[in-house]
């Protein structure tokens, strides 16, 4: 489209984002009602999660309908739900600062490599965005009084009473393990909230792998980081774990230990409040007798 005459710039960018509205559903189709920091809050209370509770939510924001303020509105709902007494955990992981032999999607050319590792950005808390987190979590890693943990690849960011604690000594090796803000929400008997998700992306389980008596074996990973303030590409250990049987560990958590969830919904999401702690302790189990 050419801009000519009365068709300025701003008014390009009214007509293209019109347009970008009108080709998703109706806001009617997407929830029965608008979805807002009230409804939210008063969703979130009637699945159990409670003033000064420890959460790590899993979100997706087009599950949970009509959103009105979009991502900021669910943060603020969770926030107020939690009070300042509580703890807000999100993952905002961002696996692209990773070891380029390792890429898989697509893969790169190995000519490619040594290039990679000379000049990929260094991981910075407050400016390195998320990858295939969500909006929610996106929108969170940012916000006033937020921490974000420093592990380049697998951070964990936090609001709330215990904030520094659970993001702050995140372990470069084996990043999902003891050192790890898992560790931490399970060490304060956290919950997991999903909004819209499921099991696929529970982030939680991972802890499980690191608990086993299983060879799971091990990995080299490779990132940019800040060392006193230089980049350096930096290389470390880490178990091969794997998300592919998370599905099925969860759903048979759940036909397993009835009692260690709760269902509901928040806007228009399916919703589930997870007692993380009995979730790692029966993956464990699960693991050992099933991969």
């Amino acid at each position: 489209m050419v801009v000519t005459g009365w068709l300025t710039a701003t008014k390009l960018m009214w007509v293209l984002g019109h347009r970008l509205c009108m080709s998703e559903r109706p806001p009617e189709e997407r929830s029965a009602e608008p979805v807002t920091v009230a409804s939210m809050t008063a969703d979130l209370r009637d699945l159990g999660v409670a003033r000064g509770d420890t959460v790590l939510v899993h979100g997706s924001l087009s599950s949970l309908g009509w959103v009105c303020g979009g991502a900021p509105a669910v943060v603020d709902a969770l926030q107020r739900t939690l009070g300042e007494a509580g703890t807000l955990v999100m993952p905002t992981h961002s696996p692209g600062n990773m070891e380029p032999s390792a890429m898989e999607h697509p893969p790169l050319p190995e000519s490619w490599h040594g290039t990679v590792r000379e000049q990929m950005p260094p991981y910075r808390p407050a400016m390195t965005p998320t990858q295939g987190m969500g909006a929610i979590a996106e929108c969170f890693r940012s916000c006033p009084g937020v921490v974000r943990s420093d592990h380049p690849q697998h951070s964990f960011a936090a609001w709330g009473a215990d904030a520094d604690d659970v993001t702050g000594e995140h372990s470069l090796e084996y990043s999902l393990g003891e050192a790890s803000p898992l560790a931490r929400v399970y060490d304060r008997e956290g919950q997991v909230v999903f909004l819209g998700t499921d099991h696929a992306t529970n982030t939680s389980i991972h802890l499980a792998e690191y608990r086993t008596d299983l060879d799971v074996g091990t990995r080299d990973c490779g990132s940019a980081i800040l060392v006193d303030g230089e980049r350096e590409w930096v290389t470390w250990e880490d178990i091969d774990f794997s998300d592919e049987d998370f599905p099925a560990c969860g759903a048979a958590f759940e036909r397993e230990r009835p009692e260690a969830f709760e269902t509901g919904t928040v806007g228009a999401a399916e919703a589930k409040r997870i007692d993380q702690r009995a979730l790692v302790d029966f993956a464990v189990e699960w693991f050992e007798a099933n991969r």
